[in-house]
Parts: C-alpha cells; structure tokens; sequence
C-alpha cells in the first residue's frame, strides 16, 4: 500500500500537469505518462486466452535478448482470462494454475529485466473473456493493481451494463476508474479499450493516456467483415457497434477523421500490431507498421516473440520508423488526399492515399499508400503535402527539399537472424550506434536525442530531393503498398521574384 506522503506528491504532480506549473502553455499528459505513444507488447493477438507466467516471462526475455526492450518496447502487458474469481475481502483471485506465483512475483521479475508490468481490466461487470471485471470495484482493483507493481492498464468495454451511449455516459464510467488509479499514488498508464464508443477522442484528454478509436484489428489488411460493421464513412464517424475483425484499411479510413485529437500525452489507439502473425503479405506489413507509425498510435507487439521470424523482426525494429512515431511533437499524419483507382485492369479496384505528418524539427513525413491491387508510380505536390501551411503559397512547398526513404535501410534477414539467435555484435558505445544505419539503443540515447544529432539510423536513406513546387515522386509503389518518405529542408528556395512570377 501507497503512503498518504506518496500519493498526496502524486496527486500535486497531476494538478502541475494540468495547469502546466512547469512548463506553462505545453501540457504533457494528465499523470505525465505517455508524453511519447506506449510501446510493449499484449499476448492477446497471437495467443487469446492461453496465458501463463512461463509466456510472460519467457516472451520478456526474449524482448530483452533481441533488443527490443533496447529501441524502446519496455512494456510487457498480460491481456484477459488470468483471474480466477475474487477472495472473500473482494480483491482479485489469481488463475495459480496459470501464475503460480502470483503476479507481484511477475512484476518484480519483468522489472529486474529493466520492463514494465501491464495488465487487463474491462469497465463492464465482466471482461470480454467472462472474467470478474472493475465496474464498481474500480478502488479495489486500482489499489491491488498498484501493490502488484502494475504500470499500465488496458481497460475494456465489455459487459459494461449498458452505461454508454452518451459522452457523458462513457466519460464517467472510465473516469472512475482514472480517478482510482490515481488515488494508489503509483503512476499507471491508462489505456481505454473504449473501442471509439461515445468518441472518446472528444474527451478522454483529460483522464486518459490513449484510447482505442477502433473495432478490434485483425491480420488482413483490407478483406471486409460484417462483425466491422463500421466502415469510418459514417457522418461524423460515429459507430453503434464497433465490432471486431477491422481490417487495416478499415481503420486508417476511420482514423483518417479524428487525426486532429492526438496531442502528447493522449493519442488514438490503433490496436496492437499484427505484424508477424502470417495474415498478410510483406507489403501490408509495411504499410501497416508505417501507418501505426505515422498516426502516433501506440506501438504494442501482437505476435509470439520467441519464435519471430527475420522479417517481421526487421519490420519491426526499424529505427528511422521507430523514431517517426516518438517524435517528440506527437501529433498524427493527416489524409490530403484519397483516390478511387480501376486503371486499365477492372481488377485494380481500391485506391491511393497521401498522408503527410510535420515533425518537431520541421521535417515533413508523407506515406504514400497504394491500396490498389497492381504495382503502380506514385505522385505528390509539395503544395498537397504542405496544405495545411497554404498549399501552393506556402513558404514549405517554396523550398527544396531533400528526400530520405525510411525503409531503405531495412535490415537484411541476415542481420536480423543473427540478433535472433544471438550472434551479432552488441553496440558498445555511442559512437558505435552513431555509424550504426540499422539498430538503435534508446538507453544509451534517445530517439529525440538521436534527431538533433542527425543520427543516420533514424533518418532512412536519401534518395533524391525535389524542387521548389515541385511533386515527389515513388517508382513502383507494391501492391497494398506504401512510400515512407521524410523531407528535409535543403535551403534552395524560391527567390521573391520567382514566387511574384509563379503567383
């Protein structure tokens, strides 16, 4: 238990937060967590009910071994289906048969290896899985949530007793159990797995690190469901039944709406990443990693790490994608434009998309997207990525720019095999990582840290640069495809006359 000393501390720093006392007009977040978007990994994708301490702690060492603890996936979160009921005093009953030790013993243990212990609850009188749920028991379950040494929460919406369909519903049903958290003293990121119910986007800032703005993901990157019965075109993008089975492209459409509601210390949960679970193609996995990315959602693994293969690996544990979604200015990439493609092959039905995402240092980001069935060239105006400054009058479509593709130093599968099994080199030093262009090492230097030095692992590779109005252009863009492209200032603008004379 929590001293009163230590959670009165607790609570001052929350108001400090709120009211920005340290640093006036830059609000982080409301318990000063998650100012950059959470990156662990859930057991849920790949492994739905079946859990046990042997998985969570086999899965925890093999994050560490591989380095990915090291680019920054330090949370280890435990998903539905571990309890076993309630003790006579109302405190949850641990599955032992499941967790023979109990889960202070999984804490302390994901702990020592320098991670960080989530786990499940649902603000509903049952979880998804039928297990004892928080609605009502938020007190009880926040404090031993705390004395098991917890460090993030998925709460979800299951069996919640028909307590939504208002804001002001949703809101106060979730805010109980913030408020509850808060009370332990223990800081404990709060993700809402409010699946984009009653918009929370529109309210959870204030008493929540993230929120699910979706259905459930699955591993297709476009095949339509009937249990996903939302397809984001709905006025407003607001959903009576959210459902399950969305598909990647499902859920870019429906974030494309609500990108302006992201903000550091808040961000639009996306679902954990399916990459490397086999559903999808190379491709789609790319796209899906670079758009997760890109929209600033949480980054949490949903694959079984101990058997991850090269190239999913390499997805991954990108470091240049990686540091596209710590930047330190959180904020999503939004859609500038979406177009219907049918081509000369009436089997080419889908379409392409330009995201583009301005960063903390005034790179810019694009995606562009070809969710088209054939290989295809892909354009985009410097005026359509800058048009939220003004499009074509815009001082940054005035400029050069030069182009750096974020996936162009992809790891080979031989590298990432041999981090797999264990025989690559380690990094050594900062100077070491510094000439490194494939792996990074938070612990030794931040993503942030790594972007004002110009680190050559977080910026891609160059491969090109684009004049003053001028259009970037990707060559054969794949299939279900993307671009990962960041620009960079180069300095070679318009001069007065030239921008009197294209006016």
């Amino acid at each position: 238990m929590y001293s009163q000393v230590s959670t009165a501390a607790w609570s001052l720093a929350l108001v400090a937060q709120l009211v920005g006392a340290d640093n006036p007009g830059q609000i982080g977040s409301y318990n000063g967590l998650a100012v950059t978007p959470a990156m662990g990994w859930d057991n849920w994708n790949a492994f739905g009910c079946d859990v046990s301490e042997d998985l969570l702690l086999g899965t925890a060492q093999k994050i560490v071994d591989v380095g990915l603890r090291d680019l920054g996936y330090n949370y280890v979160i435990l998903d539905d289906c571990y309890s076993d009921g309630r003790y006579p005093n109302g405190t949850i009953k641990p599955n032992f048969q499941k967790f023979p030790n109990g889960f202070k013993h999984v804490s302390d243990r994901l702990h020592a290896l320098g991670l960080k212990y989530g786990m499940y609850s649902s603000a509903g009188y049952l979880t998804c899985g039928r297990y004892t749920a928080s609605l009502g028991r938020e007190m009880t379950d926040a404090q031993t949530f705390a004395d098991w040494g917890v460090d993030f929460l998925k709460y979800d919406n299951c069996y919640n007793g028909g307590q939504s369909g208002t804001a002001q519903i949703s809101y106060t049903r979730y805010k109980a159990m913030s408020d509850a958290l808060n009370a332990t003293g223990r800081p404990i990121l709060y993700n809402m797995c409010s699946w984009g119910d009653d918009g929370p986007w529109n309210w959870a800032q204030t008493m929540a690190n993230s929120w699910r703005m979706s259905g459930d993901v699955y591993d297709s990157f476009s095949r339509p469901d009937e249990r996903c019965p939302c397809t984001g075109d709905e006025p407003g993008y607001l959903c009576a039944l959210p459902g399950f089975h969305c598909s990647i492209l499902n859920i870019m459409n429906k974030m494309a709406k609500i990108v302006s509601k992201t903000q550091t210390g808040a961000q639009n949960d996306m679902d954990a990443l399916e990459v490397g679970n086999g559903g999808m193609t190379d491709d789609e996995y790319l796209t899906h990693m670079s758009m997760w990315t890109l929209e600033a959602s949480q980054l949490v693994m949903g694959t079984d790490i101990r058997s991850l293969d090269p190239s999913a690996y390499s997805i991954l544990a990108n470091p240049a994608v990686l540091a596209l979604n710590q930047d330190p200015a959180v904020s999503a990439g939004a859609r500038r434009w979406i177009h219907q493609v049918a081509d000369k092959d009436e089997n080419d039905a889908g379409n392409i998309q330009l995201w583009a995402r301005t960063m903390n240092n005034t790179d810019a980001v694009i995606a562009l997207v070809n969710a088209g069935n054939t290989l295809r060239d892909m354009n985009a105006t410097l005026a359509d990525i800058f048009f939220d400054q003004g499009g074509v009058i815009s001082p940054q479509a005035r400029q050069g720019w030069d182009i750096y593709d974020l996936w162009a130093n992809r790891m080979d599968n031989e590298t990432a095999s041999s981090i797999l099994n264990g025989t690559a080199p380690a990094i050594i030093s900062v100077d070491d990582m510094l000439n490194q262009t494939t792996r990074w090492n938070v612990s030794m230097m931040s993503y942030a840290e790594g972007l004002n030095a110009n680190a050559s692992a977080l910026f891609g590779k160059m491969i090109g640069s684009v004049d003053a109005l001028g259009t970037v252009t990707a060559k054969n863009v794949s299939r279900h495809g993307v671009a990962l492209y960041r620009l960079r200032a180069n300095g070679k603008g318009m001069s007065k006359l030239d921008a009197r004379d294209e006016l």
